[in-house]
């Protein structure tokens, strides 16, 4: 049988619902945000089915910590802090030898040209950042759409500040290369 969202399954309903383990809130909310979350985690896998992967094991923190969302903020940005981490989780798991390249000056690999990813779609940006490797593309995810600084990425995935900035370069140039050979 279908479930439907009406009226009555506001998200403060569906969150009330879901802290006290109602299976029907559960999925209600798993079927109204999980769009959102794939569209997220898609930006840090290879495949659709590392994704899906991902989304999972999300939604399943998302249920064993409902009663940390506060409603006075936005529960799309919780739930987006949720899928990187999970995302991240799956990447540090997965990928043992990472492809970092730990230069501590690196300034010198970022082009202080206009960036060429500034005159494509979000989709066609995507499309290309999935071919980066997986630590070029993390990273330029973590910190081009995402927003995080340097040190935070270094700090979530463990590598240093510099090596962050010269994986950020080496994905911009990467990405520079490809979009010359379009």
């Amino acid at each position: 049988m279908p479930i439907t969202i009406d009226r009555n399954n506001t998200l403060e309903a569906l969150l009330e619902g879901c802290r006290i383990g109602n299976p029907k809130s559960q999925e209600l909310l798993y079927r109204q945000f999980y769009g959102y979350a794939m569209s997220v985690c898609l930006r840090y896998t290879r495949t659709r089915d590392e994704a899906v992967e991902i989304v999972n094991d999300g939604f399943i923190k998302v249920f064993n910590h409902i009663e940390k969302v506060d409603l006075t903020k936005s529960f799309k940005n919780w739930l987006r802090r949720i899928m990187v981490n999970t995302a991240l989780d799956y990447y540090r798991q997965n990928h043992k030898h990472y492809n970092h390249e730990d230069i501590q000056e690196s300034e010198y690999l970022i082009s202080d040209s206009k960036d060429a990813s500034s005159n494509l779609s979000y989709e066609e940006l995507l499309g290309f950042v999935h071919k980066l490797s997986p630590a070029y593309r993390t990273v330029f995810n973590l910190f081009v759409i995402d927003g995080y600084s340097h040190d935070e990425i270094g700090d979530m995935l463990g590598i240093s500040t510099g090596t962050s900035k010269s994986n950020l370069a080496r994905a911009r140039i990467n990405l520079r290369e490809m979009l010359s050979k379009e």
